[in-house]
């Protein structure tokens, strides 16, 4: 019969968590100006930076537009020139009693009729200059585009889309917390073992749905304002820095997040856990090789096939780790230590799910 003590580890809880991984912003590119589409400055599916071309829809009937809007306006200045000259003429005159009264108010009115058609024109100067602009269509922000709606030489009319661009780094893992684990959650962070839900940068892992390697450096940055009362779950949000791509938006994942603070932890190998009714329990051998049964408070599994047993056993116990079918409370066996593993460097990790 194999025996062997209960390993001993510095370890951090954690719960994992389903979600989907979505773009931090989502936008449709749609055009503001009419015309036919002049050029297509992008690949589809292309990384694309802030401010960075798009697209150009005919700019020639807005460079109309817009010298017809600065004529005008130079049009409207020579106006108040001409105003501003005639009023002092007729100020003067009034001050050597050589014009009239009416002369002079109509003179006034004539300078401000002139102002307010300088300020009309400059006005439709500067909506000219922003149609204009329009026909320059710019990426709001860094992202992936997708494919084009239309090609070069297609009529665009205002407000028709373009294509579609979503932000991917960073970029966000939507899952549901159980009330349950919230509870948990909440109770570790009265604790002083993990920062609060509310208000705290709290520091996540995430993978890809296929699995592999952890990725590190995510926080979560929203929590939901309420439980669901349907599900009895919680909407929450990391927040994953995704420079090289390895996230896409849509894609399943999960999360790994810390539920207790670090702390020296007794394990078992799983497989010398024990059902005895409604309890879990080890096998252990005495001194004097007998072999007694101990009633254990489980804690969550870890990745490289042990559990975390919260009480019930010492350190110092022989647990058994092979042969259990042979063995039963009370009778006395020959035990032998079993062979030391040695546990890889990604085991060493402290990845755990749900207790049971």
């Amino acid at each position: 019969m194999t025996v062997a003590s209960p390993t001993s580890r510095r370890i951090v809880e954690t719960r994992e968590f389903a979600g989907r991984f979505e773009p931090s912003a989502a936008i449709e590119i749609r055009a503001r100006a009419n015309g036919h589409l002049q050029s297509i400055a992008f690949a589809d599916g292309d990384l694309v930076q802030a401010g960075q071309l798009l697209f150009t829809i005919d700019p020639a009937p807005y460079r109309a537009g817009l010298d017809e809007a600065r004529a005008r306006l130079a049009s409207a200045v020579a106006q108040i020139e001409l105003a501003d000259l005639e009023l002092k003429r007729a100020e003067q005159l009034i001050s050597t009693n050589a014009g009239s009264q009416a002369a002079l108010d109509q003179r006034r009115q004539q300078q401000r009729a002139a102002a307010a058609a300088r300020d009309l024109a400059e006005a439709a100067v500067e909506r000219a200059q922003i149609e204009l602009r329009f026909t320059e269509v710019r990426a709001p922000f860094a992202g992936r585009v997708s494919n084009r709606r239309l090609d070069v030489g297609g009529l665009v009319s205002d407000g028709a889309i373009l294509t579609t661009l979503v932000a991917t780094d960073p970029i966000y893992f939507v899952f549901d917390i159980s009330e349950q684990d919230m509870l948990a959650y909440q109770a570790a962070a009265a604790g002083g073992d993990v920062p609060g839900l509310s208000g705290s940068a709290i520091p996540v892992e995430v993978q890809a749905q296929r699995g592999g390697d952890w990725l590190a450096g995510g926080v979560i940055d929203f929590l939901d304002n309420r439980v669901e009362a349907g599900a009895g779950t919680i909407r929450a949000r990391a927040r994953i820095g995704n420079a090289g791509g390895r996230f896409t938006p849509g894609q399943f994942g999960r999360l790994r997040l810390p539920f207790s603070g670090s702390y020296e932890a007794l394990l078992v190998p799983e497989t010398a856990l024990l059902t005895d009714q409604n309890r879990r329990i080890v096998l252990a051998v005495s001194d004097d090789g007998t072999v007694r049964a101990a009633s254990v408070e489980l804690g969550p599994r870890q990745q490289d096939g042990l559990r975390i047993v919260r009480s019930g056993i010492a350190p110092e116990d022989r647990i058994v780790v092979g042969g259990l079918l042979r063995a039963r409370p009370g009778q006395r066996v020959t035990a032998r230590p079993a062979e030391p593993a040695q546990p890889r460097a990604a085991e060493l990790g402290v990845r755990s799910g749900t207790g049971g």
